[in-house]
């Protein structure tokens, strides 16, 4: 045999070996037993010798789990999730706003103004009716507000689902976007245990205190919220936050409402300005002194209000023997 055949037979004898290594293997090499895959521990193993034919094996499989059919395809997935914040969920495609091309370089002029008339036609055809044109701008007035109060996205996706069911009951003609959108954002903090003031609320939106309080309420009965009364505890975190007061004294605040809500005297008061009396009386007890005027800026509960219910906190915390 040629020098020539031995390195072709040598090169065949190499490709069949690598070919060999690169399959997985369907019998244990030293004992030929059965070879079983551990997804526990990541390992392949014989398991008659206990042989390690691999570890450290990569999952490709999903990292949730589906119990029957439909809840696998629902679950299935390809790009980025969909999202309630959007009229078309996110599924639509947008041409990217750059004015250059595959290769990362500058487009001519000419290429520019067609591209530029192409995502203008992409906008409008991205809303096809009146109702994606109403869903669009609704969404887009939940995300600003929502942005503007630093509102976290569990919150803003509530929103979105709440506005969504407020447009299928039809429950938007003789009411405006903007309030019916501001109503949803305010019912979804309330739903998820992190109520504001309405008065925060009507501070960033487009409509009244007024109206906003009529669609909530609209929404809440033919929606069938079940949104239990507002805890005054609730607001102590936030207004301590804001006003940097100290653990002392939100401590005292914390035993101030306790104490009121035990007896019932918190019945028919609006819970926030329960919660701002109460950070202004606890900080006059711990000797940190702020004005009405500074809680109440921050609060956004009128002095008046600051000063009732103050001193109604202090009279039950008396009456119960705490002062």
């Amino acid at each position: 045999m040629t020098k020539t055949q031995l390195d072709l037979e040598d090169d065949r004898t190499g490709a069949r070996q690598s070919v060999t290594e690169s399959q997985p293997h369907s019998s244990c090499p030293e004992c030929d037993g059965q070879i079983v895959h551990d997804d526990e521990h990541g390992e392949t193993t014989c398991e008659e010798c206990g042989l390690v034919l691999d570890e450290n094996s990569i999952d490709h499989g999903p990292e949730w789990r589906a119990f029957h059919t439909d809840e696998k395809d629902e679950k299935s997935r390809v790009g980025a999730p969909t999202t309630k914040l959007m009229h078309d969920k996110g599924l639509s495609a947008t041409i990217g706003w750059q004015d250059k091309d595959a290769y990362g370089q500058s487009i001519s002029t000419r290429k520019r103004a067609r591209l530029q008339r192409l995502r203008t036609w992409d906008e409008r055809f991205r809303t096809k009716d009146a109702h994606e044109r109403n869903l669009k701008q609704a969404l887009g007035e939940i995300s600003r507000m929502a942005s503007a109060l630093d509102i976290p996205n569990p919150v803003r996706e509530t929103a979105g689902a709440l506005y969504r069911r407020a447009v299928e009951n039809d429950l938007l003609p003789g009411r405006s976007i903007e309030g019916m959108a501001t109503a949803s954002l305010y019912g979804a903090a309330r739903q998820h245990g992190t109520p504001r003031p309405l008065s925060e609320f009507a501070e960033v939106s487009r409509v009244e205190k007024i109206r906003i309080q009529r669609a909530y309420r609209y929404a809440s009965r033919e929606l069938g919220l079940e949104i239990e009364p507002v805890d005054p505890l609730e607001y102590v975190p936030q207004f301590a936050s804001a006003l940097d007061v100290s653990d002392e004294a939100i401590r005292q605040a914390r035993d101030l409402l306790t104490t009121a809500m035990e007896v019932g005297a918190h019945s028919g008061k609006s819970p926030a300005g329960l919660a701002a009396a109460a950070i202004y009386a606890a900080t006059h007890l711990t000797n940190e002194q702020l004005t009405q005027e500074t809680v109440s800026d921050a609060a956004h509960v009128s002095m008046v209000t600051i000063r009732n219910r103050y001193q109604e906190l202090l009279e039950v915390y008396a009456e119960e023997g705490y002062a």
